[in-house]
């Protein structure tokens, strides 16, 4: 995979993110990650709905958790727009999350296997193997209309800008 030209960090550490950089106005990639039933899964599965794409390096980190609770609260308020949950922790360990948190308004991926997602979208953290963190909100068109990588990995996301334009394709 290619480098990006990202100045991402982690616990203030710089990182190497590989993959293609994706970038707001390009067509959304399709790609496929596996559910919390360890079926495949592709984002054109979703096609004719906004989707919020909230990405994370882990589930078990409090960071994580947090920015999935956040996003999960605020799914049930869009209509016609679902929020995708992409990591590549093993699909069990996203339904145990999941399950112990009570969300239920959000679809988790797994990006372990092939790192479809993360190669395509660039969010590969090359070091770790892991997924860098951020946001991307694809229209229903399949247009990406917002993309984020948070410089630092162990910072939230601007959930506030992201909702914004979410809700605005609506």
């Amino acid at each position: 995979m290619n480098k990006t030209d990202l100045k991402v960090t982690f616990a203030g550490g710089p990182v190497t993110i590989v993959g293609n950089q994706i970038k707001e106005g390009d067509k959304a990639p399709d790609f496929t990650a596996l559910n919390n039933k360890l079926e495949p899964v592709k984002l054109s599965d979703f096609d004719g709905k906004v989707k919020i794409l909230v990405i994370y390096p882990s589930i078990d980190t409090g960071v994580c958790a947090k920015q999935n609770r956040h996003f999960n609260q605020e799914a049930n308020k869009l209509k016609d727009t679902v929020v995708l949950s992409i990591s590549c922790d093993l699909p069990f360990a996203q339904k145990r999350f999941c399950a112990a948190e009570g969300l239920d308004n959000i679809i988790t991926l797994s990006d372990h296997k092939n790192l479809d997602f993360g190669g395509k979208y660039g969010f590969v953290i090359e070091e770790l193997r892991l997924l860098t963190r951020g946001t991307v909100i694809i229209d229903k068109k399949g247009t990406v209309k917002y993309v984020e990588y948070v410089p630092e990995i162990t910072d939230e996301p601007d959930y506030e800008k992201a909702l914004s334009i979410a809700k605005g394709l609506v």
